[in-house]
């Protein structure tokens, strides 16, 4: 098992930033990739970031390309998204999870996941 521990959400405002942290713990040896995924009220969970636990590879959704940035801390079992210019429609809760499978773009690849932490970005 992985546990999986997000934190850095927050209130925002339009063009702000935030930072958030995700702690790993147990079998992280068994862990291929990281991602961080987003539900909206009413949509469905979708994946908006993924790295390899190498780091060799990542992935973004269309949706915040140039904005997020995803990245890990291999020492501290530890993945952040750092997301700039935030706009309204990234007020979502955010989850990380990780995933056994080197499909690591795909959304139904990942096998443990967070609590989640609500980000909401005012207009």
């Amino acid at each position: 098992q992985v546990q999986l521990v997000e934190s850095g959400g927050g209130l925002v405002q339009t063009g702000g930033s935030l930072r958030l942290s995700c702690a790993a713990s147990g079998r992280t040896f068994s862990i291929y990739a990281m991602g961080w995924f987003r539900q909206a009220p009413g949509k469905e969970r979708v994946l908006v970031a993924a790295i390899t636990w190498s780091g060799a590879s990542v992935y973004y959704a269309d949706s915040v390309k140039g904005r997020f940035t995803i990245s890990r801390d291999n020492a501290k079992n530890t993945v952040y998204l750092q997301m700039n210019s935030l706009k309204p429609e990234d007020t979502a809760v955010y989850y990380c999870a990780a995933g056994r499978s080197d499909l690591y773009y795909i959304s139904a690849s990942y096998d443990y996941w967070g609590q989640g932490t609500q980000v909401t970005v005012s207009s």
